[in-house]
Formats: structure tokens, C-alpha cells, sequence
């Protein structure tokens, strides 16, 4: 979430460009729901950072 907000980005913003649903990426942002590999790299890509933070304890 610091990482959205540092960039001005909304939750639906990120969804978007990540080509996601906004509610996939909401429970994903509040550790509701894990992510796949495939999209931890779509997100990572559009708030530019290493997809393998979704991955580390």
C-alpha cells in the first residue's frame, strides 16, 4: 500500500493498468488473498518494484 500511495495511485488505478479486478488487488494489498506468480509481475511492474517482495516471509 505505501508503495500505491508514494505514487498517487488508487487501488482501481493499479488494478487497471495491472489488468486485474480491483477487488483481486484489494484483498491482495490487505493479505486477504495471495497472489500468482503472473500477477505479483503485473503489479510489481506497474508500481515499479521486485515482484518477489509478494514472496518473501
Amino acid at each position: 500500500m505505501a508503495v500505491r500511495k508514494r505514487r498517487n495511485m488508487t487501488q482501481a488505478n493499479v488494478a487497471e493498468k495491472a489488468n486485474i479486478a480491483r477487488t483481486t488487488y484489494a484483498m491482495i494489498e490487505t493479505g486477504e488473498r495471495n497472489t500468482s506468480v503472473d500477477i505479483a509481475k503485473k503489479i510489481a511492474q506497474v508500481l515499479n518494484f521486485d515482484w518477489t517482495i509478494f514472496f518473501e516471509q
